[in-house]
């Protein structure tokens, strides 16, 4: 007969570990977005200029994120800033997110073509109504299946905040891993877990997607 020390308390830890999950994963994509907009086009309209920018990017892009939680962590002891581990956490993740939706967005930029761009401003648009109103909704709609993929990666990623003390979903699996000894148990919930916030994040975008095709 099957038996386990797994409790509803230990549910319950592991609930509100994916509660931070979400949290990390909110405000990381919230700061990542708004800085890879911001540098994604300027490394779409002003690709020559910004490119000290893109070798700045391709470092965070390039060197493994728990490198980055390790170093960032300990620079924050060295320099004396009074963060909290919750903090660095969503700093590091909204950067890393950053370095990917700038590529995201610089390439949904570059997707809208150039002949359309032509008829706006031979219509009278100015350069800037141009970009507020022919290129920005198209580079949206195009850059949006890659912005919604790497909500998901830095929802995934968030597990590695664990090494510098934040108690998240999987370091509550290994917590009560620890204590009851029953990995198979408690990862597999861990995982259905992560799936149904995976899912309602993939169903809201599909959602999205339809009523922006409803639209056209």
């Amino acid at each position: 007969m099957f038996s386990t020390g797994f409790t509803l308390n230990d549910l319950r830890f592991m609930l509100e570990g994916a509660w931070v999950t979400l949290l990390l994963t909110f405000w990381a994509i919230l700061l990542g977005t708004l800085v890879g907009v911001i540098c994604g086009v300027l490394r779409a309209l002003l690709p020559r200029a910004t490119i000290p920018l893109a070798w700045l990017l391709d470092v965070f892009r390039s060197v493994p994120l728990l490198i980055q939680f390790v170093l960032f962590n300990s620079l924050k002891s060295i320099v004396g800033l009074n963060w909290s581990a919750f903090t660095v956490g969503c700093v590091v993740l909204g950067v890393y997110a950053a370095a990917y939706c700038t590529e995201i967005v610089r390439s949904g930029v570059l997707a809208v073509p150039l002949s359309l761009r032509r008829a706006s401003r031979s219509l009278g648009l100015s350069y800037w109504q141009d970009l507020r109103h022919v290129v920005l909704p198209i580079a949206t709609r195009v850059s949006f299946p890659g912005w919604l993929n790497l909500v998901l990666s830095v929802m995934k990623d968030t597990a590695l905040v664990m090494w510098i003390g934040i108690v998240e979903l999987l370091r509550a699996s290994q917590t009560i891993v620890t204590r009851i000894q029953e990995p198979l148990l408690v990862l597999c919930i861990a995982g259905l877990i992560y799936y149904l916030m995976s899912w309602v994040v993939s169903r809201l975008g599909v959602q999205l997607e339809k009523r922006w095709q409803q639209n056209d």
